[in-house]
């Protein structure tokens, strides 16, 4: 191995440290604790380490948000996969998102509450969010209906599950509800 290759493997190492760190630091204590401060603080490195990875801490939230994308995919994919049937296909999709943001809360915010530079619904919106939805429409567009373009219903169902996963999580929603809140949203939207 040259010098160059394990001084891009070291950096690669670094980089992975800091998300890991800023992810772990989030989920326990908030998006506010996480500063390049803390973080330099806590992975044993320079803050000036720090800004040659990353300029400041949107970066670091798009950073945890590709990665968050890339496991809300892989989430929806497996929950999808093991399912028989249109309508189980989009009930599993449901409940797949909806567990992803309960236990990922902080990871759900550098997706879709915070600020990471990420463009969404672009040419250049980044391949893991690309790939994100692409999960989604899989299985929701072949439930689309006749003469309804499947990225707009796509994006329609997610919204209602954006809403559902908020909501629940900022204890607007009665707990005891959840499996009847998807019920309807399939039953309603997604499946006629």
């Amino acid at each position: 191995m040259s010098v160059q290759e394990r001084k891009q493997r070291e950096r690669a190492e670094r980089e992975r440290l800091i998300v890991a760190t800023a992810r772990e630091l989030a989920e326990q204590q908030g998006w506010d604790a996480v500063t390049t401060r803390r973080l330099a603080e806590r992975i044993e490195y320079s803050q000036p380490v720090l800004y040659s990875h990353f300029r400041g801490k949107r970066e670091i939230i798009g950073a945890v948000a590709l990665e968050g994308a890339t496991e809300m995919a892989a989430a929806v994919r497996a929950a999808t996969s093991a399912a028989d049937g249109p309508r189980a296909r989009v009930t599993a999709l449901a409940r797949a998102y909806l567990d992803f943001a309960a236990h990922n809360p902080a990871v759900y915010d550098a997706l879709f509450q915070l600020d990471g530079g990420l463009a969404f619904a672009h040419e250049d919106t980044p391949e893991p969010l690309k790939d994100a939805f692409a999960a989604l429409l899989e299985s929701l567009g072949e439930v689309a209906g006749d003469g309804v373009h499947p990225g707009v219903f796509t994006e329609t169902f997610w919204a209602a599950l954006h809403g559902l996963a908020t909501l629940t999580r900022a204890g607007r929603l009665p707990p005891e509800y959840a499996e009847q809140r998807v019920d309807l949203l399939v039953d309603r939207l997604a499946v006629a």
